[in-house]
């Protein structure tokens, strides 16, 4: 038998897709015979979206048999439990599917993920406005965390730097923020072209109906925060969001996999990025396991030369080839745009500014 854990906030719905398609992966692979004849049994575990919790799902992991870890899902707890995977002497792979932070970068030699980083948004969200939307003008709220700083950082270099100008950068803190002073402040003067709030899917809605309410009609953008707003109904129409996974994506893989997790769990809703990027995470795995075997050690050397000593991987979120920090610096990131409740793409690949 192999044994991989899986961590992650599963109580909060952006996370329990996440354990969701690592079942679905987990299914499919003993369904046609393992991993090298092996079974492959899942070690899930809870970290609550709490530092200390994921501390100690980390020392639980790590003192069990497994000889990966698919995990976690938010920057915080990823970085809180990464001295736990990277110490002692028996150090364990932790795969994050969705930890965007830039610290994970150093967060060690057995720490890797399948995302882009914050920056990576704030390039591909310059480029969309400056090239495709051709707006000059605009205005940035952030929320004034690691997250939103880090999307406000690479987004305000990017698009001055395309030539744009900014009326407003401006911090909030808090899930509804009191931003009606900024809007009254966009509303008396010269209107920016557009709103970018880089922060979460609560913040943006506060930021659209303070907005709306004074006749800014402009567009909002954001990041991969924003995952989800579609889910409010006629405010969030017209919305723009950044994201290395949209379910519409038309690839035939994605296609394969939104229909496989619609078939396990036809009451679950669309699957998001963090459980596409499990889904590839566990088959990578077993990849690699089936090569080299379940040796931790061995599993690392393995995954670190993943497109470079080996193929890339190809899966549902595109091709995953690893630096030498264990980051996927040329996964995509794509744009998607609110339209009658849904996020359709309107963006490839081959966009300037989009990553290869």
């Amino acid at each position: 038998m192999v044994r991989i854990g899986v961590a992650g906030s599963f109580s909060d719905p952006i996370g329990l897709p996440m354990k969701e398609a690592a079942e679905l992966a987990a299914e499919e692979i003993n369904a046609a015979g393992g991993i090298a004849g092996r079974r492959l049994e899942l070690i899930t575990r809870d970290d609550y979206a709490d530092p200390d919790s994921a501390v100690f799902v980390a020392s639980d992991l790590y003192s069990s048999d497994a000889s990966a870890v698919v995990g976690h899902l938010f920057s915080g707890m990823t970085l809180a439990a990464a001295p736990i995977y990277n110490g002692g002497d028996d150090p364990v792979v932790a795969i994050s599917p969705s930890s965007s932070s830039p610290d994970v970068t150093g967060a060690g030699t057995y720490t890797f993920r399948i995302c882009p980083s914050d920056q990576a948004h704030g390039t591909v969200l310059a480029h969309w406005v400056r090239d495709r939307l051709h707006f000059t003008r605009g205005a940035v709220l952030y929320l004034n965390d690691e997250y939103g700083r880090g999307i406000r950082q690479t987004f305000v270099s990017e698009y001055t730097r395309l030539g744009g100008s900014l009326q407003a950068v401006d911090p909030y803190l808090g899930d509804r923020p009191d931003v009606a002073p900024y809007m009254d402040r966009l509303a008396g003067g010269e209107r920016p072209e557009f709103i970018l709030v880089a922060g979460n899917r609560s913040e943006a809605e506060e930021v659209l109906r303070q907005a709306r309410k004074r006749g800014l009609t402009m567009p909002v953008l954001g990041g991969d925060g924003l995952e989800g707003i579609q889910e409010a109904g006629a405010l969030a129409e017209g919305v723009y969001l950044s994201s290395p996974y949209f379910p519409a994506i038309p690839s035939a893989a994605n296609r394969r996999f939104v229909a496989a997790f619609h078939r396990k769990y036809p009451d679950a809703g669309m699957p998001n990025q963090p459980a596409a990027a499990t889904y590839d995470a566990i088959y990578l795995l077993r990849d690699v396991i089936a090569r080299v075997g379940s040796d931790r050690s061995a599993v690392r050397r393995a995954l670190a030369g993943v497109g470079s000593a080996t193929p890339p991987f190809s899966g549902v979120t595109g091709t995953v080839a690893f630096d030498g920090n264990g980051d996927v610096p040329d996964q995509n990131v794509y744009i998607g745009l609110v339209r009658h409740g849904v996020v359709e793409v309107v963006n490839g690949a081959d966009e300037p500014g989009a990553t290869r």
